[in-house]
């Protein structure tokens, strides 16, 4: 076996989210950039884990960035539309996504991808890391870099660089968070040592035979339910089979099989993941995979086939089946220990009936925030719900989670200079990591750390000798995704003064309400807008029965806000069957 030797600016291990994400940023930032991954397909949650019905950041004004690129990508390569399904606003097909991710890789001539990549050593000189050790192509190569970016869903460096991290629960002492346990329940229950992270999930993707389950089917098919074995028995109780099912609808009838409720989420051996052997690993993967494909094979025989296995991941992928994602749905992995730490106060609104969190800032008032989140907390464990405190607020006919932002110094390694966190294991607390780990918001940390990356070089610089407001810069001026770095709700990505307005943000300079813009979406329709008495609203088309109308679009979302009685209306959007609701982008 041979020993080459290579050199970068930009180093990211992992194909998650947010790796790819920091690899592509970087490298149109100017950075040479080498992106090293363990399979062969790109993009963590968005594609190789089948995790397609993307969760937070629905709202156009979140909509910014890579996220919102992506979004824009999806929704001109899927021609049946993102409207799909009811977990979420957007459902792709896994492929689909996968396209566009290594279509913007190729097109950055200053990044390099290695698929195929075995991590052996991460080589450490005082507070910097010097380079990785790697196995690709059965052949051992050093790379050396200037700066390190940990793109992976578990935080794969950080115990093989020495950085501390975080791993577990922490007390409600610790930070007072609200739904933390105390220090005595954590010691005394056996719960949180056989549950030290939130539970994975190993997608299994279903094919539909038709778009609805036979009505002659029902009542045979709920007897069925009802009788569904352990560990599924229950699954369905709560929705019914058909909305279980539909859940995660796709184009074309796919669905994919991630259902919470004693469904495929894993519980069990979860420290195999971290502190093992690799044979060890192996066989938590088959475990997790075998439960998936017998919560399939239940609900199968419970539609009496209307449900089958799809074929979603082409052999390129590296599934084991057409049906099996590539790599578990990992929710949480190792934390690092950052020079901030983002923990559930920091998510949750300022006051009770209020939308908006305390803005992360520094002793002299200024904003740290370099990502804006909005996803209402969400911990996945064996048994009943872990009670959370609330964030969530109507808006827009619907529930959505309330917005936060992301400090800079969570994505800085509190021991070593040149480390950046680009996934889920940046610096946040457990509790806090129910809201932060989700797609949108992690491309767009990944964006985060991608830039800060290529600025440092371009500085000559550390990462964590940047002055924040020079990233904020580079991330809202981005001249091909820009990124939010101030969660305003009144400015959606397409506003003609979203730049203008970010920067008075930056600036601390008062604003005054955003004039109302909206996008032309969809077909037009005559119809009757009514409100229900309970925050939300009721469309009717002539010809369709009614249905919940929703909008993500704030200047649709002020109109509706004036309608407090059945109001005749030219509306342009598109309905979601599946989410049983029409969503619309703007009144006329």
């Amino acid at each position: 076996m041979t020993v080459s030797i290579d050199s970068v600016d930009v180093l990211v291990w992992g194909g998650g989210t947010g790796g790819v994400a920091a690899a592509i940023q970087a490298a149109r930032g100017g950075a040479s950039t080498l992106l090293l991954t363990p399979g062969s397909w790109l993009g963590g949650m968005v594609s190789t884990a089948g995790v397609c019905c993307p969760d937070g950041n629905e709202l156009t004004p979140w909509q910014t960035g890579l996220w919102g690129a992506f979004l824009r990508e999806l929704e001109a390569a899927e021609p049946e539309g993102l409207d799909q399904n009811w977990v979420s606003c957007f459902g792709y097909r896994p492929q689909t996504a996968e396209s566009i991710l290594q279509n913007w890789l190729r097109q950055e001539s200053r990044l390099v991808w290695w698929p195929g990549c075995r991590l052996l050593s991460v080589e450490r000189a005082g507070s910097l890391i010097t380079g990785l050790c790697l196995e690709v192509d059965e052949e051992v190569r050093t790379v050396t870099c200037r700066v390190v970016i940990d793109g992976s869903d578990r935080g794969d460096l950080l115990p093989m660089a020495n950085a501390p991290f975080r791993f577990g629960w922490e007390p409600k002492e610790q930070w007072d968070e609200p739904s933390a346990p105390s220090q005595q329940r954590l010691s005394a229950d056996s719960f949180f040592k056989t549950q030290p992270v939130q539970s994975p999930t190993w997608v299994v993707m279903g094919q539909l035979q038709s778009d609805q389950l036979a009505d002659h089917c029902h009542q045979e098919v709920q007897a069925v339910v009802s009788r569904l074995a352990d560990p599924f028995h229950g699954a369905c109780e709560t929705f019914g089979l058909e909305k279980t099912i539909t859940y995660g609808h796709l184009p074309s009838g796919l669905v994919m099989l991630n259902w919470p409720l004693r469904g495929n989420d894993w519980h069990r051996g979860l420290e195999r993941a971290f502190f093992a052997d690799p044979d060890q690993e192996a066989v938590l993967f088959s475990e997790m995979q075998e439960h998936s494909l017998c919560f399939a094979d239940a609900l199968i025989k419970a539609t009496d086939g209307w449900l089958q296995l799809g074929q979603a991941f082409p052999s390129s992928a590296g599934s084991p089946a057409p049906w099996i994602a590539a790599m578990p749905y990992w929710r949480e992995g190792r934390r690092m220990i950052g020079r901030t730490t983002v923990i559930e106060q920091d998510l949750l609104p300022l006051a009770e009936g209020e939308c908006m969190s305390g803005p992360p800032v520094n002793d002299s008032g200024i904003l740290q925030s370099i990502a804006v989140g909005n996803y209402a907390n969400d911990h996945h464990y064996p048994g009943d719900d872990w009670p959370l405190a609330p964030k969530s607020c109507h808006w827009g006919g619907r529930w959505t989670g309330t917005p936060f932002c992301i400090p800079f110094g969570a994505l800085l390694s509190d021991a070593i200079d040149n480390l950046l966190m680009a996934d889920k294991a940046f610096s946040t607390s457990h509790m806090a990591n129910g809201a932060t780990r989700l797609q949108p918001l992690i491309m767009n940390v990944g964006q985060a750390a991608g830039a800060a990356s290529a600025l440092a070089v371009e500085s000559n610089r550390q990462p964590s000798e940047l002055s924040v407001r020079s990233l904020q810069n580079r991330l809202i001026g981005d001249a091909i995704a820009p990124s939010a770095v101030a969660p305003l709700w009144d400015t959606p990505w397409h506003h003609s003064q979203w730049l203008e307005r970010q920067t008075a943000t930056l600036n601390q300079e008062p604003l005054a309400v955003a004039p109302p813009e909206t996008l032309d979406s969809g077909r037009t329709l005559k119809a009757m807008v009514s409100p229900d008495n309970e925050g939300g609203y009721i469309i009717h088309v002539e010809g369709d029965d009614p249905c919940q109308l929703i909008t993500l679009e704030p200047a649709v979302n002020e109109r509706l806000q004036t309608i407090n009685k059945p109001t005749n209306i030219n509306v342009q959007g598109t309905h979601n069957p599946w989410g049983g609701w029409f969503r619309t982008s703007s009144l006329r």
